[in-house]
């Protein structure tokens, strides 16, 4: 566990494992610890690289300030200079999947394989107004208008049914987290920082073999999102996971790692067949 410092700000990062370096990047109201019930797997074949991006976890918070995504990719450059990585692979998903596409995008170099999970090319006004909703139900501080404007539409109604009970434990967790309010006042500026979200003439410039993975039950995102992705980034793999919503990870953890290190690892990517 370490911090870097980027431009005024300090930044959590943690590094775990050895092998071809991956960095994983957060969801928005993710952190480095949401991943932990993976590392274990993730790091017996590679070098797991986490970070917090500014207004998430353990990094500093820009209070009373607006930004756009491209200051989180700024952050990731320095971030693998700081580590002194000439190339990584990334995987995101949701909101870091964005932050990954727009790596991609303007630092090819640096992205040797690509994995995108929930991702979009651009905020379309759906998603814009779902993240209002958030804003809206942020300003309440009630925790439990938050918890039930933005939780619910993330799993899948087959995963939310099934396993009730554990949504019901994940509210309670949820709770006091939502009771914060530099935790929706930050979650409100990464919210804004997605608006101008927008990348759909910038696709034909990533180099790097690309996994884009969608989840048919995924109303945050749809997969139409995905296809779009597929249809406009050259050679792109595209697979879509049934009986999941936007939290894949959680929905289908076996599933999500197991397509991770598989399309990272591979040895080959072209194959004379």
């Amino acid at each position: 566990m370490s911090y870097f410092k980027f431009k005024d700000y300090q930044v959590f990062y943690q590094v775990d494992g050895a092998g071809k370096p991956l960095l994983i990047l957060n969801g928005i109201m993710m952190s480095t610890k949401s991943w932990q019930p993976f590392i274990n797997t993730l790091s017996r074949t590679n070098q797991i690289i986490r970070v917090d991006f500014l207004d998430q976890g353990q990094s500093d918070k820009l209070v009373g300030l607006s930004y756009t995504q491209t200051l989180q990719v700024e952050l990731l450059v320095a971030l693998l200079a700081h580590l002194q990585l000439s190339q990584v692979s990334v995987v995101g998903i949701s909101y870091g999947g964005e932050v990954a596409l727009q790596l991609a995008c303007d630092y090819p170099q640096l992205v040797e394989r690509l994995i995108l999970f929930n991702t979009t090319a651009y905020t379309s006004p759906w998603l814009a107004d779902i993240g209002k909703g958030w804003i809206a139900a942020g300003k309440t501080r009630d925790p439990l208008h938050y918890y039930y404007t933005a939780i619910p539409i993330i799993y899948s109604p087959y995963f939310y049914e099934s396993r009730l009970a554990w949504m019901r434990n994940r509210e309670q967790v949820l709770k006091p987290v939502f009771s914060n309010p530099d935790f929706l006042d930050a979650m409100e500026r990464l919210t804004l920082s997605a608006d101008h979200h927008h990348l759909v003439a910038k696709l034909p410039l990533i180099k790097a073999p690309t996994l884009i993975v969608s989840a048919e039950q995924d109303y945050l995102t749809p997969m139409h999102e995905q296809e779009f992705l597929y249809r406009h980034i050259k050679d792109a793999q595209w697979i879509k996971i049934p009986e999941a919503g936007h939290a894949s990870m959680y929905e289908k953890p076996l599933l999500f790692t197991t397509l991770i290190i598989g399309f990272v690892n591979a040895h080959d990517v072209v194959y004379n067949i």
